[in-house]
C-alpha cells in the first residue's frame, strides 16, 4: 500500500515497577533521616554552622504536589535512612541494561496492542530525561533487544522528551524516511532524585512508556490521527541537573547537591503555566481547533496545581477528572512519561472524532504539544 505520509499513533505501551512507596512510608523514612542528622550534628547546629533539618509530612507533600505514591525500581534502599538512593548490582556489558530492559517491556506491549512485530518497525527513539550511559545509545540497545532492523538514537529534552520524540517520529513519517517508529521513554527518575531534600524528595517515580507512530496506510483500525505537533524551548536555570562526565574535572564538587535534580519550584510554577497555556492556544488556533471543544487533555504529570491552571486557561473553565485525568497521584512525576501514561490509561473510552491533546513541559524550559483525533 502506498505511503500516505500522514502520521498516526497506532498504540502505546506501559511498564510499571511492582514496588510502590506511599507518602506515609516516604515521610517515615525521611523523618528518621532528619532525626539522625540533627542528632549527629547537634553541636554544629547549636553553633550555627549548619541548619537544623525540618521534618516532612504527608499533608505537606499532598498539598504541594497532589502526589500520594510513586513506583520505584528499588524500594528498600530508597527508604533506608542510611542509603536513600536506589541500589542494584551493575550489569556487565553483555547483559541488557536496566534502562533498556524496562524500555523493551513497554515497547513490546505497544507492538502487541497494534498487532505489530519488530520486523515492521523502521526506527527506535529513546526519549528520556536521563540516559544510563553516554554510548552506545540506549535506543540502539533497545533496537537490538527487540530485533529491529533500521536505525535508532537517543534524545533528551527532560520532561518534554516523549512529545519531542513523537514529533520527530511524525516528521520521519511525513518525509517518507520511515513508516513505523517506536518512541520509548524509560524513566528511572529515582536515580537523579535527592531523597534527602525535603522540598523534592517526594516528586519522582520510575516507569517506562512506548508510543508507536506510523504512517496511516499501515495503521490498525483503531488509531489516533496526529493533527499537528508543536515544540518550544526557552532557556532557564530554574530546573537543573549538573551531573555529567565532566564532573570528574572538579572532584571536590562531583557529589554536590546540584549533581542531582534541583529546582526553584515557585519560579517554575509562575513561568511555565502561562508559557504552556499560550503555546497550546496558539497551536490550536493554527490548526483551527476550538480549545474549549477538546475532549480530553493528557498533560504532563508534575504538579496538580499547574495542570489545573493550564487546563482552565485552555478550556475556559475548571477541568474535571474526565477532561484532564490525573495519574500523578499514584505514579508521581515520571518526567517525560507522565503525559503518555495519562494517554495510555485514559483514552480507550473516547469515540471516533474526539479530539484531544498530549502535552508535556519541563526543564529547559521545554514544551511539546501533540493534537490527536480518535479514528474508529
Amino acid at each position: 500500500m502506498p505511503q500516505t505520509h500522514h502520521p498516526v499513533i497506532s498504540s502505546t505501551g506501559l511498564f510499571t515497577p511492582k514496588d510502590s512507596i506511599s507518602n506515609a512510608e516516604l515521610v517515615a523514612s525521611y523523618n528518621s533521616y532528619v532525626e539522625l542528622h540533627n542528632r549527629q550534628h547537634a553541636a554544629e547546629i547549636v553553633r550555627g554552622e549548619i541548619l537544623e533539618l525540618q521534618p516532612s509530612s504527608v499533608e505537606f507533600i499532598e498539598k504541594a504536589s497532589g502526589i500520594k505514591a510513586r513506583h520505584v525500581m528499588a524500594k528498600e534502599p530508597v527508604l533506608d535512612p542510611g542509603i536513600m538512593a536506589p541500589r542494584w548490582q551493575e550489569r556487565g556489558n553483555d547483559e541488557l541494561s536496566m534502562m533498556a530492559e524496562i524500555g523493551v517491556k513497554a515497547a513490546r506491549r505497544a507492538l502487541e496492542r497494534a498487532g505489530r512485530s519488530p520486523g515492521d518497525v523502521d526506527a527506535v527513539l529513546c526519549a528520556a530525561s536521563n540516559m544510563e550511559r553516554a554510548y552506545p545509545a540506549m535506543a540502539i540497545e533497545i533496537q537490538q533487544a527487540l530485533g529491529i532492523d533500521g536505525f535508532a538514537f537517543d534524545m533528551n529534552v527532560a520532561c518534554s522528551s516523549a512529545t519531542f520524540g513523537i514529533q520527530t517520529a511524525a516528521d520521519y513519517v511525513r518525509s517518507g524516511n520511515a513508516r513505523s517508529v517506536l518512541v520509548v521513554s524509560p524513566e528511572i527518575t529515582s536515580g537523579h532524585l535527592n531523597w534527602r531534600d525535603r522540598d523534592s524528595h517526594f516528586i519522582f517515580g520510575d516507569v517506562a512508556t512506548a508510543v508507536l507512530v506510523e504512517d496511516s496506510s499501515i495503521a490498525p483500525d483503531q488509531h489516533w490521527d496526529i493533527l499537528g505537533t508543536k515544540l518550544k524551548t526557552v532557556f532557564s536555570n530554574n530546573i537543573r541537573n549538573n551531573f555529567g562526565f565532566l564532573n570528574r574535572a572538579d572532584p571536590d564538587k562531583a557529589n554536590n547537591p546540584d549533581k542531582l535534580f534541583i529546582q526553584e519550584g515557585r519560579k517554575v510554577f509562575k513561568e511555565v503555566v502561562p508559557l504552556v497555556a499560550s503555546m497550546i492556544l496558539a497551536e490550536a488556533d493554527r490548526l483551527d481547533i476550538d480549545p474549549a471543544g477538546l475532549r480530553r487533555l493528557w498533560l504532563h504529570q508534575a504538579n496538580a496545581g499547574m495542570n489545573r491552571l493550564i487546563a482552565q486557561r485552555v478550556l475556559g473553565h475548571e477541568a474535571d477528572d474526565d477532561e484532564s485525568p490525573t495519574v500523578l497521584d499514584t505514579y508521581g512525576n515520571t518526567s517525560s512519561a507522565g503525559s503518555i501514561i495519562a494517554f495510555h490509561l485514559h483514552s480507550d473510552d473516547l469515540v471516533a472524532g474526539d479530539v484531544g491533546l498530549i502535552c508535556s513541559f519541563g526543564a529547559g524550559y521545554s514544551a511539546g504539544t501533540v493534537f490527536v483525533r480518535k479514528v474508529a
